[in-house]
């Protein structure tokens, strides 16, 4: 069973932003051992999906990599603003 990973990533992360419509899941790169996500929310939201000293996005990515290893993949996740 494949884990869907922008599913995954969008579930965590809507809970979290005050503009929800701005947020965007992106997967760039998807092989056999990679997968590179790209997640996009709006400027304001940044500091949330981040958050103090990068908890919350250390804590997503370690939910990701578990679902990741799973499958054998390595997965990066790079958040920005738009």
């Amino acid at each position: 069973m494949a884990v869907d990973f922008e599913k995954l990533i969008k579930n965590m992360i809507m809970p979290l932003v005050v503009n929800p419509d701005d947020v965007l899941v992106k997967i760039l790169f998807d092989d056999e051992n990679t997968v590179n996500i790209q997640l996009l929310v709006n400027e304001a939201d940044l500091g949330r999906v981040i958050g103090k000293g990068g908890k919350i996005a250390s804590a997503m990515r370690t939910i990701v990599y578990a679902g990741a290893s799973k499958e054998g993949k390595r997965v990066q996740i790079d958040i920005d603003s738009f």
